[in-house]
């Protein structure tokens, strides 16, 4: 009697867990979820039964941003230090993270970016995020369960730094972009880089979802430009800045497209009897 209360209760703690390994929405990932291969197949991305503590623990949330070819992944673990962010535009800017390459190379996406407890996927604009999310939470989770460094050889955005020539109102546009802008740019899945001021124009870089974001111009003259000009009298606009690595990046994404539709539009090849 006492060993089939014990089996009995043996059954029930089993089928808890199972139930609580297939617990899988469309915002959450938990280990043991069936997923929908591209194929069509049913495939199990990952099992408690194989996996170390800290990915049976690891409970992934998807957030959305106001750029809908972006999305923001919280894996529950610090990505870098916090305040710290990294961009990653291209698959070449991506050498320094094993993780940002990993990603690079789920069918899709189109730019990385890391920020302190997030990794924001850009995808792009003819892919399905139903496709992309599943493999994204199979590659950071098995990520993050090998105990490999998330950047190997580059240092972080860090906070805006002051440097001992800035004058005055160079001083207050840094600290309010670190106090005011940039946490809430990061809370979208993006960031806000200080490029410099000249004649009253500030000067700054978009990275992540705000990078290609509809809005990003919008949220530039707006948001941004209005705070600066109500606390910073000096402040005559703000405008968006992108250096060599953005450009080499948009012209090898333009080029790659254009590679696709012409493939694409190229007539099916005759059967040869």
């Amino acid at each position: 009697m006492l060993q089939s209360t014990r089996k009995f209760a043996w059954h029930l703690r089993a089928l808890a867990a199972v139930s609580r390994g297939r617990a899988f929405t469309s915002n959450t990932f938990r280990p043991g979820t069936l997923a929908r291969h591209p194929s069509g197949s049913r495939q199990l991305l990952a099992s408690p039964a194989t996996l170390a503590a800290s990915r049976r623990s690891m409970f992934i949330q998807t957030q959305d941003t106001p750029n809908p070819d972006s999305l923001k992944f919280l894996p529950g673990v610090p990505v870098l230090e916090k305040g710290q962010t990294m961009d990653f535009p291209s698959v070449s800017a991506a050498q320094c993270s094993p993780l940002a390459k990993l990603l690079f190379r789920v069918e899709g996406v189109r730019a990385v970016f890391f920020g302190g407890d997030f990794v924001t996927i850009s995808k792009q604009e003819d892919a399905e995020w139903r496709i992309i999310k599943p493999e994204v939470f199979a590659v950071i989770m098995d990520f993050f369960a090998s105990g490999l460094p998330v950047v190997t050889d580059a240092k972080p955005n860090p906070d805006t730094q002051f440097n001992e020539d800035d004058d005055e109102t160079v001083q207050m546009i840094k600290e309010l972009l670190d106090t005011r802008i940039r946490p809430t740019v990061q809370e979208d899945g993006g960031d806000i880089i200080f490029m410099g001021f000249d004649d009253g124009v500030v000067k700054l870089k978009m990275q992540g979802s705000c990078s290609s974001c509809p809005s990003s111009i919008v949220t530039l003259k707006n948001g941004v430009q209005n705070m600066l000009q109500f606390y910073i009298p000096e402040v005559v606009s703000v405008e968006q800045v992108t250096d060599e690595a953005d450009k080499v990046a948009e012209k090898e994404f333009s080029r790659l497209e254009k590679q696709i539709r012409q493939k694409d539009e190229e007539p099916p090849a005759e059967n040869k009897t």
